[in-house]
């Protein structure tokens, strides 16, 4: 596999885009860090759907040798300590044979072009502290804990909702 890559928008309306998107995050869900399990199929099936829905989804592919081994989801939000749009990267994922060559540097770049063309102040993300190959691609990349004056570093938190049914679905 080549270390070059090309990263463009993911077009959700795209079979073939489609389909890699599902393919990356499920290689992502399987993966350890993802916590080791496949995505569900009704996951699987909604994905994209879902995606194409959310008018503030946005999605990138990097693509080596005419196959796409990266994919980074974001989503615009809003800033109010700036009041400015932001983008919060909810997943970046690079398959495991192309890591450390440039996938995930290349993703990053591109989010915040796209992040920068459409105004917004900053992006952010969470990570796993243990997860020390992506903190440091992030630091590299100019990400840093947040910090509120004298402050410890702001956590990530998630509280679980009863499952509500997606919309069309039979309520199994």
């Amino acid at each position: 596999m080549s270390s070059g890559f090309h990263v463009r928008r993911a077009d959700l309306d795209n079979a073939d885009d489609a389909a890699a998107i599902v393919r990356l995050l499920d290689a992502y869900s399987r993966d350890p860090r993802g916590g080791g399990d496949p995505l569900p199929d009704a996951v699987q099936a909604r994905l994209v759907p879902g995606l194409r829905a959310h008018p503030m989804a946005r999605v990138w592919l990097a693509i080596a040798d005419g196959r796409a081994v990266g994919v980074c989801v974001g989503f615009i939000g809003f800033s109010t300590f700036r009041a400015m749009p932001l983008l919060n990267l909810h997943d970046v994922a690079v398959l495991r044979e192309a890591r450390g060559r440039g996938a995930g540097r290349a993703l990053l770049a591109a989010a915040a072009a796209g992040a920068a063309a459409e105004g917004c102040c900053k992006l952010t993300l969470e990570v796993q502290d243990d997860n020390h190959p992506a903190l440091g691609l992030y630091r590299s990349c100019g990400f840093e804990d947040v910090r509120y004056g004298d402050s410890g570093p702001t956590r990530f938190l998630s509280k679980a909702l009863p499952a509500a049914a997606p919309v069309g679905s039979d309520n199994r």
